[in-house]
């Protein structure tokens, strides 16, 4: 039942009925993938990745009946999420202290981690989006234009200056 042939059969089950084993079904093959995105947007804040993929799912609940398919579901899926941590960045509902769980957020195994990690955090909202959707999720410039509602050049536009400043940034912190 994986993949876009199943979740067109799960989709319809779910819409006609609002059968629970359907959305269940898509809830676990859709929700690994954005968690994991979640993570790498909200920058490690577990609690705060948690929030924006539980409203992911309550709003894709709702705008389910509209989607066209003109995309997979997963990339629909992934716009929302954007969406949804980009109005809680925008809205100041960011998290100012971390829970103890988030506390060791971003820990890596090497010097080398930490420092791609604090330049990934150092970039803005607009960059990392970018950047992650195309370089971690493999995501094409008009998927991501698409999801972010930008046109493809600016999110070529983006990626070039956010790994420019990735570069830049990883520089100066092996030159320490």
């Amino acid at each position: 039942m994986n993949g876009p042939a199943g979740d067109h059969e799960l989709v319809a089950r779910f819409l006609a009925t609002r059968d629970e084993s359907a959305f269940s079904a898509l809830y676990q093959a859709h929700t690994p993938y954005l968690w994991r995105l979640a993570m790498r947007l909200c920058q490690g804040a577990r609690s705060e990745a948690e929030e924006v993929v539980q409203e992911t799912w309550a709003r894709s609940v709702r705008l389910l009946p509209g989607f066209a398919w003109g995309s997979a579901l997963r990339t629909w899926l992934a716009g929302i999420l954007i969406n949804c941590r980009r109005e809680r960045y925008r809205t100041g509902l960011r998290h100012a202290a971390l829970d103890a769980e988030d506390s060791g957020r971003g820990a890596a195994t090497n010097e080398q981690g930490v420092d791609l990690e604090r330049a990934l955090a150092s970039l803005s909202e607009e960059l990392r989006s970018v950047l992650l959707l195309f370089d971690q999720e493999g995501y094409t410039h008009v998927e991501i234009a698409t999801m972010l509602q930008i046109p493809a050049g600016t999110s070529k536009s983006r990626l070039f200056t956010a790994r420019r400043a990735l570069r830049e940034r990883l520089g100066r912190a092996g030159a320490r």
